[in-house]
């Protein structure tokens, strides 16, 4: 099995989310978090194929981090 954390980071400059590993590599944005763990979803086995890594079962960690001024 192969796993893989995924960062999604909020751009406040962009309004867009962003997913990044550099293991796979893949770098998409989207301003929908959930089109955007779909899009990652699939695309990582397409990268990893291209990339010539094995992959037979893929578990995908998806961590989160933004930044929100309140005050």
């Amino acid at each position: 099995m192969s796993e893989y954390a995924i960062l999604l980071t909020w751009d406040n400059e962009a309004s867009v989310w962003t997913a990044i590993n550099d293991d796979i590599p893949i770098a998409l944005e989207s301003e929908s978090l959930d089109t955007l763990i779909e899009r990652v979803r699939k695309a990582v086995p397409e990268l990893l194929e291209l990339n010539e890594k094995k992959h037979t079962d893929i578990t995908l960690h998806f961590s989160m981090e933004f930044e929100k001024v309140v005050a």
